[in-house]
């Protein structure tokens, strides 16, 4: 299983900075005990030749929870470049994948080289022309040298000018493709890097609508048609994705601390988000932030890594000032009223975020699941809508912040949606 790269031109040694790959080093690292390991063969002012590869350990396949059968010992994936490939290279990559190189490299992310592409051996149902039609309307010339009487085994060489970052978007969603079959749990994540990778040249593909259902496989993430569908999810999740849309859609949020972070499931999201260069994860609890970490070293191809650390609400932290964002995502419920004055003054004096999103339950939802107490034995207290949004607006002493409102999850006509939100924002004067 490998992949190699070949650019040449002026400042081609640029891309062994946008790899972030020392040529004079082995990078030699086990993923999931396979060995992964990325070599130069090339390098100059005006050519580079640069191979990843990957030696699989076959039997580490089935040794996990999500082994399917005994067809991990016998068939030919764990030796062809599939979609299991590229999540075992994916962490070495990543820099070039999310083009963020070091500052002073930054501007050949942009700039295209003359690059060919090998990558194989590909086990693939698809004929030769049809390979042809997924590669050529991106730009590339497709070599196509077969290794077996039936075609079935391949070795892929696309050539174009173009930038690392843009192939390598390219590859990471067109391999899956190729694959018959794809050995990793397909869930909305996949959707989510679908959507990432594909920005920009997939909405325009002429097989896009092939492209979505080999990359999806399952009809709970596909339509059909031309597009994934939304998937029944629960209040957690839509709780997470209004904070990361939230997020996506402010000026300011380079640096973010998520407060109370748990076992990091939020703080694994917000990772993704452009634009993000440091994502704090604060938690007290020691047993959660070592489920936070286990979780944060799954993030190959994010923009930036969670930084796991110890904190409480109830301790002054110098380092958490003047962030863009702060967020305490179903966190105060857990704490005694009386307390929640201070903690809020030091989140909004001291800390002095340009932006707070705070959510909590709305007490009046819980009619909807026939309640009578708490939705958690931990929560000393839930809110109506006006007991939330009195709070937030008395939390906000020296009116430095204008308030806004909104809820989370399925709309009752009556008693609102079970999460609200508020989004505390700096106003201009104030910034």
């Amino acid at each position: 299983m490998q992949l190699t790269i070949q650019a040449k031109g002026e400042n081609v040694k640029a891309i062994s900075y946008l790899l972030s790959k020392n040529p004079n080093n082995l990078y030699e690292r086990r993923v999931k005990d396979h060995l992964v390991r990325l070599v130069y063969h090339e390098l100059s002012e005006t050519s580079l030749v640069v191979t990843i590869f990957v030696t699989p350990n076959a039997l580490a396949l089935v040794q996990n929870d999500n082994a399917l059968d005994i067809t991990h010992y016998i068939n030919d994936r764990e030796f062809a470049a599939s979609s299991i490939f590229l999540s075992l290279i994916r962490s070495a990559l990543g820099t070039a994948l999310n083009g963020k190189p070091k500052e002073q490299y930054i501007e050949f992310v942009a700039q295209a080289f003359s690059f060919s592409f090998e990558f194989g051996p590909i086990a693939s149902a698809m004929t030769n022309e049809a390979i042809h039609e997924l590669f050529q309307p991106l730009g590339y010339t497709v070599d196509i040298e077969a290794l077996s009487n039936d075609h079935r085994a391949r070795f892929l060489t696309l050539s174009a000018d173009i930038t690392l970052q843009q192939a390598l978007q390219h590859l990471f969603v067109l391999i899956p493709v190729l694959d018959d079959y794809k050995h990793y749990f397909i869930d909305e994540l996949e959707v989510d890097k679908l959507k990432r990778y594909g920005e920009g040249w997939l909405d325009t593909h002429p097989m896009k609508e092939f492209i979505f259902k080999k990359a999806l496989r399952f009809s709970h993430l596909y339509n059909g048609n031309t597009a994934p569908q939304n998937v029944t999810r629960s209040l957690n999740t839509l709780r997470y994705e209004k904070i990361v849309e939230t997020i996506n859609n402010l000026p300011r949020k380079s640096s973010i601390v998520d407060f109370g972070s748990g076992e990091g499931k939020l703080s694994s999201l917000l990772a993704y988000v452009k634009g993000i260069d440091e994502l704090l994860a604060v938690e007290p609890s020691e047993a959660a932030m070592k489920k936070a970490i286990k979780r944060f070293e799954g993030l190959e191809d994010a923009f930036v890594t969670p930084k796991p650390t110890w904190g409480s609400l109830f301790y002054y932290d110098a380092r958490l000032e003047h962030k863009d964002v702060i967020v305490l995502c179903e966190v105060i419920e857990h704490i005694n009223e009386e307390r929640l004055p201070k903690i809020m003054e030091l989140i909004l004096t001291q800390y002095s975020p340009q932006t707070l999103i705070v959510t909590t339950p709305n007490a009046e939802y819980n009619a909807v699941y026939k309640l009578d107490e708490m939705r958690h034995d931990d929560h000393r207290f839930e809110w109506t809508r006006q007991q939330f949004q009195e709070w937030c607006h008395a939390m906000n002493r020296n009116e430095q912040y204008e308030l806004s409102f909104t809820g989370i999850g399925d709309q009752h006509d009556s008693y609102g949606q079970p999460t609200q939100m508020c989004i505390y924002t700096k106003k201009e004067e104030n910034v």
